[in-house]
């Protein structure tokens, strides 16, 4: 199911690591089933410490990244914690954020924060490098993300949010590419930083028939490969606004269709970075 040199290339991504066991679980036994090639973790998660050691059990074939969060939960740093006791809504920040209202310098402290807590409970740096809802690529918080990451080497793989491709959702697809998804890919570019040439997989985690979804998402990656980014869990917590929807991917992505559609689609999983 990994690349095999022959047909296009997806890195499909699994976000939220580290928010919960029941998320944390249903990642690793995809991971380890070839179902994923990438795997996108939340440090400031209470549970991430707990779910971290499961890492190790991945493939080496997996990328392994930080999911920058500022909307949920607390913040890990003091710094940001004396400005956000909790972390606001994603609305709230996309406003301070095209406002230019943002406390950068503690927001830089939380970056650092959430990296080293990355650091510290694998024992290496991310390989890839986004946001929990996209936040990486706003206004200021891009500055943040890609400075942080400046001085690593090698340099991980940031996810693009300039081009999104798939079925419907075209409203929810611009809002992503135009609050802040094309002027990241300007900096990506500029910077030579390797970074995904499409980005798939938005849709209103209400939509029940997922695999009518991944077999349309899967037809329109490009030749130059894409990322799709989903969000299964083996068991989903009550309150969990999308718990239902994780549920149904984790259903699909385990089972024989998933398998069976890749391979009418000749998509193939693995890394799929470019720099231009």
């Amino acid at each position: 199911m990994y690349a095999s040199g022959e047909g296009r290339v997806l890195t499909l991504c699994a976000d939220d690591f580290g928010l919960s066991s029941g998320i944390s679980r249903g990642i690793a036994m995809l991971a380890r089933a070839q179902r994923l090639s990438a795997v996108s973790c939340i440090t400031n998660a209470p549970h991430w410490r707990e779910a971290a050691p499961l890492l190790r059990e991945l493939p080496a074939t997996v990328t392994v990244g930080l999911h920058f969060n500022l909307t949920e939960g607390q913040p890990l740093s003091r710094e940001l914690a004396r400005e956000w006791p909790t972390l606001p809504s994603l609305p709230r920040l996309l406003l301070l954020s095209h406002l230019h209202q943002l406390p950068v310098a503690a927001l830089r402290v939380e970056w650092q924060a959430q990296l080293d807590a990355f650091v510290q409970a694998t024992g290496r740096a991310p390989q890839m490098v986004d946001g929990h809802q996209h936040v990486h690529h706003l206004p200021a918080l891009r500055q943040v993300v890609l400075d942080g990451i400046a001085p690593m080497a090698p340099r991980p793989a940031v996810r693009n949010t300039a081009r999104l491709l798939g079925p419907g959702f075209a409203f929810k697809r611009f809002v992503i590419e135009h609050t802040g998804g094309r002027a990241l890919k300007r900096e990506l570019v500029r910077r030579g930083l390797r970074h995904n040439a499409a980005l798939l997989g938005a849709y209103d985690f209400v939509t029940t028939d997922y695999r009518r979804l991944m077999r349309q998402w899967l037809a329109e990656v490009p030749p130059e490969g894409g990322l799709l980014f989903c969000h299964p869990a083996e068991v989903a917590d009550a309150g969990d606004a999308i718990g239902d929807a994780r549920l149904r991917e984790f259903a699909y992505l385990e089972g024989n269709a998933f398998a069976a559609d890749l391979a009418e689609a000749k998509v193939t999983l693995g890394a799929a970075w470019v720099r231009a």
